[in-house]
């Protein structure tokens, strides 16, 4: 079954989301899935350097203080799934347009599922700047990608229009947030559903299969 994934990774329900994927996925061990990552960007118009946190969450949501009960939402959701966030660590929101051409990059080397989820952790969990291109290329070497190989790549514009590409398709496929799963490109799942959620989609794939 293939599984397109639309993501932005500064988005924590994203994070939350592959959590319980995957257990769903490991409540149905003879489903075979291939996992594709889709950017989106739920802020394309931030400059390159990113802002502020603060300003960020002023201009987004009316004050530091609304940002702060959305994120505890999120943190309490997160912990009963047994993740840990550490939203408190993120001082600045970062432009992810080089961190979704890095998970490109990484796809050449099946590697796009680590990347992601390191990505995921550097910003969630560590609070690092997934914009800046210096600390991607230290991600990706610690994550088995040559890091010389990662920085002549995020110095040029390979995959710039590729990632905007996807993020205007999904548009016009109707997709407003993230995240959303589109299996085998005929089923549609929207938001960090309960990974019970998953399971009949899983099934389907299954039975076809089986069938």
């Amino acid at each position: 079954m293939l599984i397109e994934i639309y993501s932005d990774l500064v988005c924590p329900w994203c994070f939350l989301g592959t959590v319980r994927l995957d257990r769903a996925l490991a409540e149905r061990p003879g489903v075979r899935v291939d996992i594709r990552w889709m950017p989106f960007q739920l802020n394309p118009d931030l400059p390159p350097s990113g802002m502020s946190r603060d300003l960020y969450f002023t201009a987004k949501f009316g004050g530091v203080e609304r940002a702060r009960q959305m994120s505890a939402v999120v943190e309490q959701a997160a912990a009963r799934d047994g993740l840990s966030l550490r939203l408190d660590l993120v001082k600045r929101i970062p432009s992810t347009l080089q961190a979704h051409r890095l998970v490109r990059f990484a796809e050449r080397f099946g590697k796009a599922t680590n990347l992601t989820l390191a990505l995921f952790h550097a910003h969630f969990q560590q609070g690092r700047d997934i914009g800046d291109r210096d600390e991607l290329r230290v991600i990706a070497s610690e994550n088995g990608l040559d890091g010389d190989a990662v920085a002549d790549y995020l110095a040029g514009d390979g995959d710039v229009a590729a990632v905007r590409g996807s993020d205007s398709q999904a548009r016009q496929l109707g997709v407003q947030a993230v995240p959303c799963y589109i299996f085998d490109r005929r089923y549609a799942l929207s938001g960090a559903q309960e990974h019970t959620a998953f399971l009949p989609m899983l099934d389907l794939a299954r039975d076809e299969l089986a069938g």
